[in-house]
């Protein structure tokens, strides 16, 4: 049966339906469906899924390959959803994720013309809604290096010790975080009424997304610097802007989990030991915290908030889950070895007391807590655990 919150995302396993998904998962009463490559090879799993959908969010493409393979590709999978659409007799809400290349006569933009093209005209047969999005350059948490963007490649080069691969310092970028997209993916579904459509225009029928410009100099010297502060220097970057924000945890990201914990200095004499928790050029919220034997504190998640974890004294595990994965890492802490974690955004986690006495932790994010908006959002991490990280 059809649910108007009931939303079916194609290409749900790739950067931006794990964005999306994410922001589903916290909306309370609606269903989330995902398809992939297994759901478009056969049609009655498809039509399963179309049913039950009020709105498709269709994400699913093709951008890598030869030009008649991406060509081809894009049109196929247009034409593929529409005639589930149409076998279901689906009146839904359908948003296409199209691309700012729409008006370059490439394989790759005029596919996504005729795409968009062929989901409107099932639009206009049949009485459901679409809106075509127009988006620049996405990138976001969990995005795969050389393949979803530059930003994820520089990442991973940085966090790996290689050197950054730069065609030409000069080549222009438009960015947009792939939050800032599902947001307003969400709004256009009237999911969240509240939400605002930032950054975004609607033009020709076509609603264009637009991002921060930068040259790939400028992205490559931000995110090396980011880098050098964070991980040589041991200072957190001031963050003074949402899309600096954005691309420091996509960096932190990168680095987990093998660059966690961080050793801290200890500076010990007669008269006992020191050491500095965290070095920030914005002051943030500082939180301390006991903890009894064998009790959990956590078990929630930040889309964009930098939380830091350092144990004091005691001992404790730290796990960590990224949403919709099953794969833990855990980090054992010792107060007597000073050290932090700094939580991914999109990841789950929790701080167990282990030891036989108290725990005690220091907490710190780079932002208040505002109870309006907390951006912390419950979800259990699962026990099932690997190796930990640290070992």
């Amino acid at each position: 049966m059809t649910s108007s919150r009931c939303v079916l995302i194609t290409g749900a396993y790739g950067m931006l339906g794990f964005h999306l998904r994410a922001r589903l998962h916290v909306l309370r009463g609606v269903e989330v469906l995902c398809a992939g490559r297994d759901e478009f090879a056969d049609e009655a799993a498809l039509d399963a899924l179309v049913s039950r959908a009020g709105a498709v969010v269709h994400l699913a493409g093709v951008n890598r390959g030869s030009d008649e393979e991406v060509e081809s590709g894009n049109c196929s999978i247009a034409e593929a959803l529409v005639r589930s659409l149409q076998r279901v007799g689906s009146v839904a809400t359908v948003v296409f994720s199209s691309s700012t290349h729409r008006e370059r006569d490439t394989p790759y933009g005029r596919s996504k013309r005729v795409a968009a093209e062929t989901l409107a005209a099932w639009s206009l047969a049949s009485g459901g809604a679409f809106h075509e999005v127009v988006l620049p350059h996405v990138f976001g948490e969990s995005g795969r290096p050389f393949y979803n963007s530059v930003v994820h490649t520089f990442c991973h080069q940085l966090a790996t010790g290689k050197a950054l691969s730069i065609d030409s310092q000069e080549s222009k970028l438009e960015l947009c975080h792939a939050g800032s997209v599902s947001d307003a993916i969400l709004a256009l579904l009237q999911l969240r009424p509240e939400a605002e459509l930032q950054g975004v225009a609607q033009a020709e029928g076509r609603w264009r997304f637009f991002g921060q410009e930068a040259t790939v100099g400028d992205l490559a010297e931000l995110l090396t610097r980011q880098h050098e502060q964070y991980f040589e220097a041991n200072e957190l970057p001031e963050l003074s802007s949402p899309f600096e924000l954005a691309l420091f945890n996509c960096l932190r990201g990168a680095a987990f989990p093998k660059s966690y914990p961080v050793p801290l200095q200890l500076n010990t004499d007669s008269r006992g030991s020191l050491f500095e928790a965290v070095r920030s050029r914005r002051a943030g919220q500082t939180f301390f915290s006991t903890t009894a034997p064998g009790v959990t504190r956590g078990n929630h998640f930040h889309f964009s908030k930098v939380e830091r974890f350092v144990v004091v004294g005691g001992k404790a595990e730290i796990r960590i889950r990224r949403l919709f994965d099953d794969k833990v890492s855990v980090f054992v802490m010792d107060g007597a070895n000073p050290a932090y974690v700094d939580m991914p955004t999109l990841h789950t986690h929790e701080i167990t007391n282990v030891g036989d006495g108290e725990l005690m932790t220091l907490f710190w994010a780079h932002e208040f807590f505002d109870p309006a908006y907390p951006d912390t959002y419950a979800e259990k991490v699962q026990l099932e655990v690997s190796a930990p990280a640290n070992q």
